[in-house]
């Protein structure tokens, strides 16, 4: 028998205890989440569920699932990662993070039942990820949500959230990032992304190439699970798709894909189109171009952090530098030279000056590789720079004039430290506590 150890008895000792776990790094893999699910009594089949995947878009689709069924009244759970400044925004109810006190209390249930699955055979001790997983789970069964809204982690088929049976099951987009787990291709990557499909659940596909939506099609015949493609409901045209609070044209098609989404519910949902519309435009997801005025001057926060993510922002500033006749200054840091490279290509074409952040994470790029990555021709515009020399004060920006728009762009982990800084009534920033 395992002796018991003492319990935790503040949010420091509980998030030290998650950190370890967080620090034996990401185990891929679902065999250790069915166990734990199954010790803990499987809450996550006592509410409907719509299990959202995709390369980009995911947590814009999610934030917009849940935002439509509140406007219909509905009490909701979401779950999603990775966090931008407190690891409570991962799991919330009707859109209040969990809180300090319920993730220690949360963390002490959890911990002797992980240390008894591990006893026999350590890689059955369940991950960081996974002990956040089962605290949705639980959160949301013991606040009795109506529904809940479950963000993938990474991948699909073998990520710990695929122990769900979803109402419905939302791959948002598809195209190169994670190559090295999920694989090099967009048909390898999108198999793996349709292995949260469940048979005969419907299946929502956003905008994505041919080859990824027909791998995704393949999956679904497997599985006898109808198939509804938001371009061949909406089209090309952009005019087409419905609009929401949250800016830019990508946006737009996430929508859709969000309404498609709930459309498939049964009526006893009362998902009108009067409900989607006004869910639509209450929607709240921190980051993708949220535009924040500091000291009298534009401040705009986009996560932007691989290759279809720069295709986007590439046309966000287009429409910025085209709206206000000037070009911005960007500050940015990156996390991989796959997803570097790209990002400042497109930051070089617009930016009238550059400045690098390595964000506080091991796999950041340093100054040296950002710099190397860029064009040579764009380097003088190149300055490195700290978030401090930045942002003096909270409500103080020390770059450019009053006329400026500054845009922080590249990891969410980046966004996260800047909004630390500028927002300190949040509380510091957790950002050793990411996943990935």
């Amino acid at each position: 028998m395992i002796p018991a150890k003492p319990a935790l008895t503040d949010y420091a000792s509980a998030t030290e205890y998650l950190y370890a776990l967080k620090a034996l790094g990401s185990r891929y893999g679902i065999d250790r989440m069915r166990l734990l699910v199954e010790a803990i009594g499987h809450p996550e089949r006592c509410y409907p569920v719509l299990h959202v995947t995709g390369t980009n878009g995911k947590g814009s689709v999610a934030a917009m699932l849940d935002a439509i069924l509140r406007a219909a009244g509905w009490s909701t759970g979401l779950y999603t990662s990775p966090h931008l400044v407190k690891l409570g925004e991962r799991v919330q109810v009707n859109r209040e993070l969990l809180g300090e006190a319920e993730i220690v209390s949360y963390t002490n249930e959890l911990r002797p039942i992980a240390e008894r699955l591990g006893a026999f055979n350590r890689d059955d001790h369940p991950s960081f990820f996974e002990f956040m997983t089962a605290m949705a789970f639980l959160q949301f069964v013991r606040r009795r949500v109506d529904l809940a809204v479950i963000e993938v982690g990474l991948g699909g088929r073998l990520d710990a959230t695929n122990v769900v049976l979803p109402e419905v099951s939302v791959i948002t987009s598809i195209s190169l990032d994670h190559t090295e787990m999920l694989g090099d291709t967009l048909a390898r990557i999108a198999r793996e992304k349709a292995g949260i499909i469940k048979p005969d659940r419907p299946v929502v596909v956003g905008r994505m190439p041919a080859e990824a939506e027909f791998a995704i099609r393949e999956a679904a015949v497997r599985t006898g699970s109808p198939v509804l493609s938001v371009r061949e409901v909406y089209g090309e045209e952009l005019a087409d798709y419905p609009p929401t609070s949250l800016e830019g044209d990508y946006q737009r098609w996430n929508a859709a894909t969000a309404t498609l989404v709930v459309r498939t519910l049964p009526p006893r949902w009362g998902l009108t189109e009067e409900v989607i519309t006004r869910g639509l435009q209450q929607v709240n997801w921190p980051g993708r171009w949220q535009r924040i005025t500091i000291g009298g001057r534009p401040l705009i926060l986009d996560a932007s952090h691989n290759p279809e993510g720069a295709q986007v922002l590439e046309n966000n500033l287009h429409k910025l530098v085209a709206a206000t006749g000037r070009h911005p200054i960007v500050v940015t840091g990156v996390l991989g030279a796959f997803r570097a490279r790209p990002l400042l290509n497109v930051i070089c074409r617009y930016a009238r000056e550059i400045y690098l952040v390595p964000p506080h994470q091991a796999r950041a790029c340093s100054y040296e590789e950002l710099e190397a990555l860029a064009p040579a021709d764009a380097r003088p515009k190149l300055h490195r720079a700290s978030l401090a020399e930045i942002f003096p004060s909270g409500q103080t920006c020390a770059l450019g004039g009053p006329e400026d728009t500054v845009v922080v762009t590249g990891s969410i982990y980046l966004l996260g430290e800047v909004l630390e800084r500028i927002q300190p009534d949040g509380g510091a920033a957790e950002g050793r506590l990411q996943d990935f």
